[in-house]
Parts: C-alpha cells; sequence; structure tokens
C-alpha cells in the first residue's frame, strides 16, 4: 500500500514536473536580432536611396532587391554566429585577433558614417513630422533626438527589444502605400526577370547605392552585438562554444531569425522603390532627393492616403534605425576598449557606453542644424561604408572559419560560398564608387 503510495506520489511529482517544463517559443518570439536588423535596414536614407531607384528607372531595379537577398542572409547570419558562438560581438573579437591599427581604423570609420546616417534619418524624420502637422523642423530633430537616447539609456534591454519589434510595423506602411496606387504587374514582373541591365555611370552609380544600402557595416556589428545580449537577458542561454548542448536550438533560431528579418527588410525596400517606380517615374518624376521629397512628390500623384502611409513610415523606421545606428558605435567602442557594455546596464555603470549612445544622437542632431548638405552628408556616409564594408566582411569571414573564434563550431561550406560571394560583391561595389570619384 505504501509502496503504492509512494509511486502515486512519485507520479504526481513526475507530472508536475513535466507540466512546468518551459514551453517551445512561438515564431515571433523567436525573432529579435535579425528581425530588428533587417527592419533598421530600411531608415530614411535607405527610403530614399529606394525612392530614387524607383523614380528614376522605374521597375529597372527591382531585381537588385533579389539578388542582395542571399547575400545579406549570408553575411548577416555570419555576424550571429559569431556572436553567439564565442560570447563577444565584432569588435571584441577583431581586437583578440587583429593588430589594434586595424580595429582602430574599422572602429573609427564606422562611428563617422554612423553619425552622419543618424543625422540624415533625424533630418528625414524632421521633415515627414513637419510635413503632415506643420512645425519647425529644428524642434523637431532635438525631440526626436532625445527622445531615442532617453529609450536608450532608462528602458530596460528586455522592454526596449518590444519597442523595436513594435516599430518594426510601421514598416508596412509601405505595403499598404502599393495598394493606394495603380501598379502595372505584367511589367514589374518583365522588370524583374528581365531587367535592361546598364554599363552607365547612372545605373552603375544607383546599383552601388542600393548595395550600399542594404549591405552596411553598422547591421554587422549590431546584430553580433544583440545575440551577446540575449545571451545576457536570458540567464539559461550559453555561449556555444562552451555550452554546445544548445548549439541545435539556436542555430535553428538564428537561421530563421536572420532569414526572415533580411527577406521582411527586402520586401519593403521592394515596395517602397515599386511606389516609386508607379507614381513618379510614371508621371516623369526622376529626380528625388530625400524621403521627405519622396513623400511630399507622392501627395499629388497617388493622393493623400498614400502620402500620409510614407510619411508616417518614414517616421517608424527611423525611429527604429536611429537607435540601432548609435548602438552599433557604443557596442564597437566599447567592445574596442573594454568597457562596461549592454542595454541592460543602469547608467551609472554604463556611463560610457551610454555617453557614446548619446554623443553619436547629438552629433547627429547637431548636423541638422549644420550648413552642411544633407544629401552631400548622405553620399559620402555610403562611400565611407561601401570602403569599410569589405575589409570587415573579410575580417568576419576569416574569424567564422577561425577555430580559436569560433571552436568547433565554424562556419560550412554553403554559408563560406554565399558569405565570400557577399564580400567579393561588396568589394567590387567599393572600387566601382572609388572608380567613379577619380573620374
Amino acid at each position: 500500500m505504501r509502496t503504492s503510495q509512494a509511486a502515486a506520489r512519485g507520479g504526481t511529482r513526475r507530472a508536475k514536473k513535466s507540466s512546468t517544463k518551459p514551453r517551445g517559443k512561438s515564431v515571433l518570439q523567436k525573432l529579435g536580432p535579425g528581425l530588428i536588423t533587417g527592419a533598421a535596414d530600411d531608415d530614411p536614407s535607405g527610403i530614399a536611396a529606394y525612392s530614387q531607384s524607383g523614380a528614376q528607372f522605374g521597375y529597372g531595379l527591382l531585381w537588385t532587391l533579389f539578388f542582395t537577398y542571399p547575400l545579406m542572409v549570408g553575411i548577416q547570419l555570419v555576424s550571429a554566429r559569431i556572436g553567439r558562438v564565442s560570447g563577444y560581438g565584432l569588435a571584441a573579437n577583431m581586437r583578440r585577433h587583429y593588430h589594434p591599427v586595424v580595429v582602430y581604423g574599422l572602429v573609427g570609420l564606422l562611428l563617422v558614417a554612423n553619425a552622419i546616417n543618424i543625422g540624415a534619418d533625424l533630418g528625414a524624420m524632421a521633415d515627414a513630422l513637419a510635413l503632415l502637422i506643420g512645425g519647425p523642423r529644428q524642434a523637431y530633430i532635438v525631440a526626436i533626438g532625445l527622445l531615442c537616447v532617453v529609450l536608450q539609456v532608462f528602458v530596460s534591454y528586455v522592454q526596449y527589444v518590444r519597442v523595436l519589434k513594435w516599430l518594426t510595423l510601421s514598416l508596412f506602411a509601405y505595403v499598404g502605400v502599393v495598394f493606394a496606387v495603380k501598379i502595372a504587374w505584367s511589367e514589374v514582373v518583365h522588370g524583374v526577370v528581365f531587367p535592361a541591365i546598364s554599363l552607365e555611370k547612372d545605373y552603375i552609380t544607383t546599383v552601388v547605392a542600393v548595395l550600399g544600402t542594404t549591405i552596411s557595416p553598422y547591421l554587422f556589428f549590431w546584430q553580433a552585438s544583440q545575440e551577446c545580449e540575449e545571451l545576457r537577458a536570458v540567464k539559461a542561454d550559453k555561449a556555444l562554444r562552451a555550452h554546445p548542448e544548445q548549439a541545435k536550438r539556436q542555430m535553428r533560431r538564428m537561421t530563421l531569425d536572420t532569414t526572415i528579418g533580411m527577406g521582411f527588410s527586402n520586401l519593403i525596400a521592394f515596395f517602397i522603390m515599386l511606389t516609386a517606380a508607379a507614381t513618379l517615374h510614371a508621371h516623369g518624376v526622376t529626380d528625388i532627393q530625400s524621403s521627405a521629397q519622396a513623400a511630399e512628390a507622392l501627395r499629388p500623384l497617388a493622393g493623400p492616403f498614400a502620402f500620409l502611409l510614407f510619411s508616417m513610415g518614414i517616421i517608424g523606421t527611423g525611429l527604429l534605425a536611429v537607435p540601432v545606428l548609435a548602438g552599433s558605435s557604443a557596442f564597437a567602442l566599447a567592445e574596442t576598449f573594454r568597457w562596461r557594455k549592454g542595454l541592460d546596464l543602469t547608467p551609472l555603470r554604463g556611463a560610457r557606453f551610454y555617453g557614446v549612445i548619446a554623443a553619436s544622437t547629438l552629433i547627429g542632431v547637431a548636423l541638422g542644424f549644420s550648413p552642411i548638405d544633407p544629401i552631400k552628408a548622405l553620399y559620402w556616409a555610403a562611400v565611407v561604408n561601401g570602403v569599410i564594408s569589405a575589409p570587415i566582411m573579410a575580417a568576419m569571414m576569416l574569424m567564422s572559419a577561425n577555430p580559436k573564434v569560433m571552436g568547433s563550431f565554424v562556419i560550412g561550406t554553403p554559408l563560406k560560398i554565399l558569405g565570400w560571394a557577399a564580400t567579393a560583391v561588396m568589394t567590387g561595389a567599393a572600387t566601382v564608387m572609388l572608380f567613379q570619384q577619380s573620374l
């Protein structure tokens, strides 16, 4: 009898234990660093580049977004794996395995490019807000900049990631715009499947601009650092090199997260380019210099609803992208000089880390008050990004194949092919860009 009661109690305990077993995460819960990174890629400056591509060449450059997708997935997955496997971000790994001069040079260029991008994005958001409700542009730049800093400094990492995930929904505004305008879908299919590729300078320059917009260094640093942040936020998760038993689950999650995140990024870019082609290009508007100008140009051609959605999308994606730009700078500098880092730190403990975020954002705010032409600033930021992308990607590929960094989790052949292909494409783009500068 006692044996039966003991067995019953044991069965009850086992039942209770199994009932408290953690349930599997939903697809949405598994999305994080990859989704946010992909969404941040469609920042206001990127919106301007995609709008100009559609306005100038119609449906002729839609193919570039299909071409860049596997390359984006490959190189971003490499950065994610470096972070999750080693437990260190890109700059920290570079510091451990490369000469300090190389690390300082690449991180320094990243900081400059990010600050310029932040300034351009803040200006675009302020312009869009002024178009929607009127008011002083400079006041909006200051207010938005301060909001981004306050959220990063005073909101916990877990809560902040939730905010960023919700902000990704703002990009669906560009899906809505497409349904507000008339699209010649047969021409779209023809432009994608049979693109009229040209070697003319304007065409090549625009292709390079699209490549530089979709594959940017700050995205590499951000995603690797966010994988490390996840390790600190979730106590059960550990760096895979030290805890290989977690590898299968985490590798699957990173692949899903990155594939969906980059797909989301390019899908939205596709809709932005498509909208500009169907409206601006179709009506002879072929020169768009900013995302706000693209929104304003849409109003008489596609109606107030399309204008409203486009403008709101600029503001939403800017609120997502500015923290990613500033955060990637902070992680890169903190890892380089071994400072405390992380969005879960208190303001006092993370003073230097948060100081970089604040300084990067405030420099961007200052650029909004300067006489510097924002279009030229964006152009030079793209030049810097294009130049530093290739060596950073090459360093990433070498680290991802190095057992000293990755242990037994060095990347396999398919990812090597994708990663090196992306590196080769960006090297070619940078070469073309520098050659055009010499003409």
